[in-house]
Parts: C-alpha cells; sequence; structure tokens
C-alpha cells in the first residue's frame, strides 16, 4: 500500500490560536472561581483542607515547573486546576492520585527517546507545556468534578456520575499522550487511521500498534488507580476505560480529518477528545 500523500493544511497553526484561547477561557476562570468560593465557605469549618489545597497544588505546579514538564503559565494553570480536583475529593482517597499519575506517565513518555524524536524534528519544546495544553488535557475532567457544572445541563451530579466521567477524562488524557510519544520510538509502521496507508511518524491521525497498546495500558493504570482511591464500582472502572480507549479513536479521527485540514488546532483536538471521553463514560453510567 503506498504512503499516504501530504496534505496541506488549510491554515497555518497561527491563525487557529484563537481555538487554544477559548479552551483556556472555558475552563480556567470557571475553575479559579470555583476554587475561590470553595475554600471561602470551606475556611470557617474546614481550614486545613483548604490549606493542604494550597500547599499540594503549589508544590504540584512546582515541581511540574522544575522538571521543564510545564512553562510558568502552565504551573500557574496548574496551580488551580490541582486545588479544584483536592476540593473536589479532599484526604487520602482523593483524585489527585489519579492526576499523579497521568503526570508521571506522560512526563516519562515524552522524555522517552528525546534524542531520537529531536532528530525527527517531533520533539516536545524542552520549555514544557504550555497552560493552553494543560486546559485541553486536564479542563474537562477538573470541570467533571464541580456539581454546579452539570446541575447547569439538568444533570443530577450524582458522586457515581462524576467520578466515572473524571476518570475517563484524566485516563483518555494519558492514553492519548501516552500513545502519541511512545509510538513514535517504540517502532512499528505507522498508519493514518481513516485509510490504513503508512504515513511518517508523527503525522496527524496516524496510529501504532506499539503506540496504542502504550496508551491502553496507561489508561488501565490510570483508571485502576482511580478505582482504588475514590468510591468507584468495578463496572464504574470498566466504563471509564472503555470510555477512554474509545475517546483515544476518536482523537485519532479528530487528526485525520478536521486537524489535518486545518480546521482545528491540537489544544481543539485533546480538548473534545476528553469531551468524549467524559460524555460517553457518563451516558454510559446513567444507561447501567
Amino acid at each position: 500500500m503506498p504512503p499516504e500523500p501530504t496534505l496541506q493544511p488549510g491554515r497555518s497553526p497561527a491563525t487557529l490560536r484563537w481555538q487554544s484561547q477559548a479552551v483556556l477561557l472555558a475552563t480556567v476562570p470557571f475553575a479559579g472561581t470555583w476554587v475561590t468560593l470553595q475554600a471561602a465557605a470551606a475556611w470557617p469549618a474546614h481550614a486545613s483542607v483548604v490549606c493542604q489545597a494550597a500547599i499540594i497544588s503549589i508544590a504540584f505546579a512546582g515541581l511540574a515547573y522544575a522538571l521543564r514538564a510545564a512553562t510558568l503559565g502552565a504551573a500557574a494553570t496548574g496551580v488551580i486546576f490541582v486545588a479544584s480536583v483536592y476540593l473536589e475529593t479532599p484526604g487520602w482517597h482523593t483524585a489527585l492520585w489519579p492526576l499523579l499519575a497521568l503526570f508521571l506517565l506522560t512526563h516519562a513518555a515524552t522524555r522517552y527517546g528525546r534524542r531520537r524524536k529531536e532528530a525527527m524534528g517531533i520533539a516536545e519544546a524542552r520549555r514544557g507545556r504550555r497552560a493552553s495544553q494543560v486546559a485541553a488535557n486536564l479542563g474537562v475532567a477538573v470541570l467533571a468534578g464541580v456539581p454546579p457544572v452539570l446541575e447547569r445541563i439538568g444533570v443530577v451530579p450524582a458522586p457515581r456520575l462524576l467520578l466515572t466521567c473524571m476518570a475517563a477524562a484524566l485516563a483518555e488524557a494519558t492514553a492519548d499522550t501516552v500513545s502519541s510519544e511512545m509510538g513514535q520510538v517504540l517502532g512499528g509502521e505507522p498508519r493514518m487511521i481513516t485509510s490504513l496507508r503508512r504515513v511518517p511518524a508523527g503525522t496527524d491521525g496516524a496510529v501504532s500498534g506499539a503506540g496504542t497498546l502504550a496508551g491502553c495500558l496507561g489508561a488501565a493504570l490510570v483508571v485502576a488507580i482511580a478505582a482504588l482511591v475514590l468510591p468507584m464500582r468495578r463496572s464504574d472502572a470498566l466504563i471509564a476505560f472503555a470510555a477512554a480507549v474509545a475517546g483515544l479513536f476518536f482523537d485519532s479521527l479528530l487528526g485525520a480529518i478536521p486537524e489535518r485540514r486545518g480546521w482545528l488546532n491540537n489544544d481543539a483536538v485533546n480538548a473534545l477528545s476528553t469531551l468524549a471521553s467524559a460524555v460517553l463514560a457518563g451516558v454510559a453510567v446513567s444507561l447501567f
């Protein structure tokens, strides 16, 4: 089968920068406002929880910045998101554990085989991820745990629904990064998901057996940790994993069609993929 022809995008990444800004505006202000209001409400009776949220979020963001896994703006976004997740699930049984697993897995996958990725011109910038990338990968998971978000669209925010949606979004974000980063290095012939034609490593919409397997294993680990620390049923964990895998393939489809045509940028693709996983998980939990 001949290689997939190179498709010239209709728009440059600069012209789609508004999509990255839209992802930021759709997640960070809401999460920041919720954290502020929740901290103010909890302070009189639960000051220790608020202090824990502040210390953990700053430490988490500081670690990411020190490891060059995030820019200063991304670290600031991380402070808000981590504080939000901890206030949503405080204590030792917190959703920060699967979030930490996501961070460690994606950081390791990004650094793995870096010299080879740099030689191919597909390595992530050494300064780390931007704020919009953090928002695109984590924003849906963070907002899924905020009850008012679901109340506004007429859904009763049962804890079971919230936790399953959050776990699915975190697992999909993990699977996406791990599959793409590991697939570029582990070998195997990348093929376009829509046509199965051979394409160069790093092509939007390309998948490989090794990369997909690595991504699914990453998603399984994140869901397993979520199931251990959060009050999730075994069936809900399976739903979250299945939704994450479905979101992974949806991400590839978005990369193969609208992203390659210049209609969407990578931040928009990642945000939509995590959203699809969360929605799919929520629908499945509601039905079963």
